[in-house]
């Protein structure tokens, strides 16, 4: 049964922004560029609207040949991931339009911060990502690395498929283009393994 998921975060992940932005841990952080990400991060906390619809689905394998429940694909990569899997959850989330259009008025007025906007807006949509995870272990077990379209050799043409078992649209309100991207853009899709029996 298709099940819906809403939150938000107090705090988005520097070390994580700073990846988006190409800087590893061990960079430090200009003075400037520091000021600048702790002002954009009040901006996309303050525009923040984290949604995330699931289902859980019956799985199973016969070689690199993947019944997902809702789709039949096959894939080495995502094979690997669900070894030993009796079930999985699928899920899409997003961190909401407003992050779209706070770095889309950014873009016209100052680089600097769109920049800062879209790596914040990765990280949070990241940080959702785990929060969703953790819930999902606390519930079923989900204790398989989360996997999504694009990864290893899983065809990002899946998205299609995951848009319809879980009516994305309709319940958070992502849509998908014709090239399967999504929007708003900081929106993920993915499968995480249940090893055992549902809970």
């Amino acid at each position: 049964m298709i099940k819906l998921l809403t939150g938000r975060l107090d705090s988005i992940d520097r070390r994580e922004t700073l990846h988006y932005l190409g800087l590893s841990a061990v960079d430090i952080p200009a003075e400037e560029t520091t000021a600048l990400l702790d002002s954009c991060e009040k901006e996309v906390l303050a525009v923040q609207d984290l949604r995330c619809v699931y289902d859980i689905f019956d799985f199973s394998a016969q070689g690199d040949d993947l019944d997902l429940g809702f789709v039949r694909v096959r894939s080495h990569s995502l094979a690997l991931n669900l070894a030993g899997c009796s079930n999985i959850v699928l899920f899409a989330c997003t961190a909401g339009v407003g992050v779209d259009r706070l770095a889309a008025a950014y873009s016209r007025l100052s680089p600097a911060r769109a920049a800062a906007v879209q790596a914040l807006g990765g990280a949070l949509a990241e940080g959702w990502c785990e929060e969703i995870q953790r819930h999902l272990i606390a519930q079923y077990g989900a204790n398989r690395t989360r996997f999504s379209c694009g990864y290893g050799d899983l065809p990002l043409t899946l998205q299609r498929d995951i848009f319809a078992a879980l009516s994305v649209t309709k319940y958070i309100g992502v849509t998908l283009s014709d090239n399967c991207f999504m929007t708003p853009t900081k929106s993920v899709t993915a499968i995480a393994g249940i090893k055992g029996g549902r809970a």
